[in-house]
């Protein structure tokens, strides 16, 4: 097989939590992540590789990535050339549809569909776990994105434990014109002084029930300390959804895209012109839970 397409799905987080941070610098998360049907398209070429040329090449069709060794993409097929003693070459391109800097794992799900189109392209006896223990080492949510669906994540975000899905709903996604810095998110939050903490147990349970409605009425994300505050106009997109229809919105991740669920197309449609005609976020998206 010489070329495959593998695609690369965005993630939302229902609730998250920071317990506290870590004497290494990370924060230890508990946090319910879901996948959404947004998602980027990689397709991956097999090449002979010649004396002298690069074995990894990438190409994309968004100018605000890097196409080297900084990019998610080359390292993850950088991961799994050494692992696994790859003497050929790959090139892979990538058509880019998930927001960037949005909290929503679009670089962390690339590097995912990387692993995952390596295996398929070259043959190779990799398994999900082996996978994970690779993607750990570029990020934390790329373990959750090679498996992908509902899971409760906690640790740094690489303790996985699959969830039931929820039941099925419609969401709006927006994502503001402005980049949020995941590092100036965490590096501002102060972890022990929180007063309150979502409910992730809670969530848990009523995702197992199937009640999406005790599942909405938990949405909380506690980096929405730092970055509303920074970032304004996330609160008045969360409120023009709510005033729209939504169960409820939340901002997804370290932000700043924000989601809403609805229990009818109609409604997450509604909510979506009256969203752009506030000009409150420049890219919006009607999906559901994947």
């Amino acid at each position: 097989m010489d070329r495959i397409t593998r695609r690369a799905y965005a993630k939302i987080n229902l609730g998250l939590d920071v317990i506290k941070r870590r004497p290494d610098g990370y924060h230890e998360v508990k946090m319910i992540m879901q996948t959404v049907g947004i998602y980027d398209v990689l397709t991956f070429f097999r090449k002979k590789k010649r004396d002298g040329s690069p074995s990894i090449t990438i190409s994309m069709d968004n100018g605000e990535l890097p196409s080297g060794e900084g990019n998610l993409v080359y390292k993850a097929a950088a991961l799994t050339m050494e692992a696994f003693g790859i003497r050929e070459g790959v090139e892979i391109t990538l058509e880019k549809n998930i927001p960037i800097a949005a909290g929503m794992a679009g670089g962390s799900a690339d590097a995912a569909a990387v692993f995952h189109g390596m295996k398929e392209l070259f043959g190779l006896p990799m398994e999900q776990e082996e996978m994970k223990r690779l993607g750990v080492k570029i990020g934390a949510d790329v373990p959750y994105c090679i498996m992908g669906g509902t899971a409760l994540s906690e640790g740094i975000g690489e303790v996985l434990t699959p969830l039931a899905p929820p039941p099925a709903a419609h969401l709006l996604i927006a994502k503001p014109d402005v980049g949020v810095s995941t590092r100036f998110v965490y590096e501002n939050l102060h972890a022990d002084t929180l007063r309150h903490h979502p409910d992730i147990d809670g969530m848990v349970k009523a995702i197992g029930e199937g009640n999406l409605e005790g599942i909405t009425s938990r949405m909380e994300n506690v980096l929405e300390t730092v970055t509303i505050r920074e970032y304004p106009v996330i609160r008045d997109i969360k409120e023009t959804m709510k005033e729209a229809g939504a169960l409820n919105a939340l901002m997804s991740g370290s932000g700043p895209a924000v989601f809403g669920v609805f229990d009818t197309a109609e409604a997450a449609r509604a909510a979506y012109e009256k969203v752009r005609e506030t000009d409150l976020a420049k890219r919006l998206f009607v999906t559901e839970f994947v």
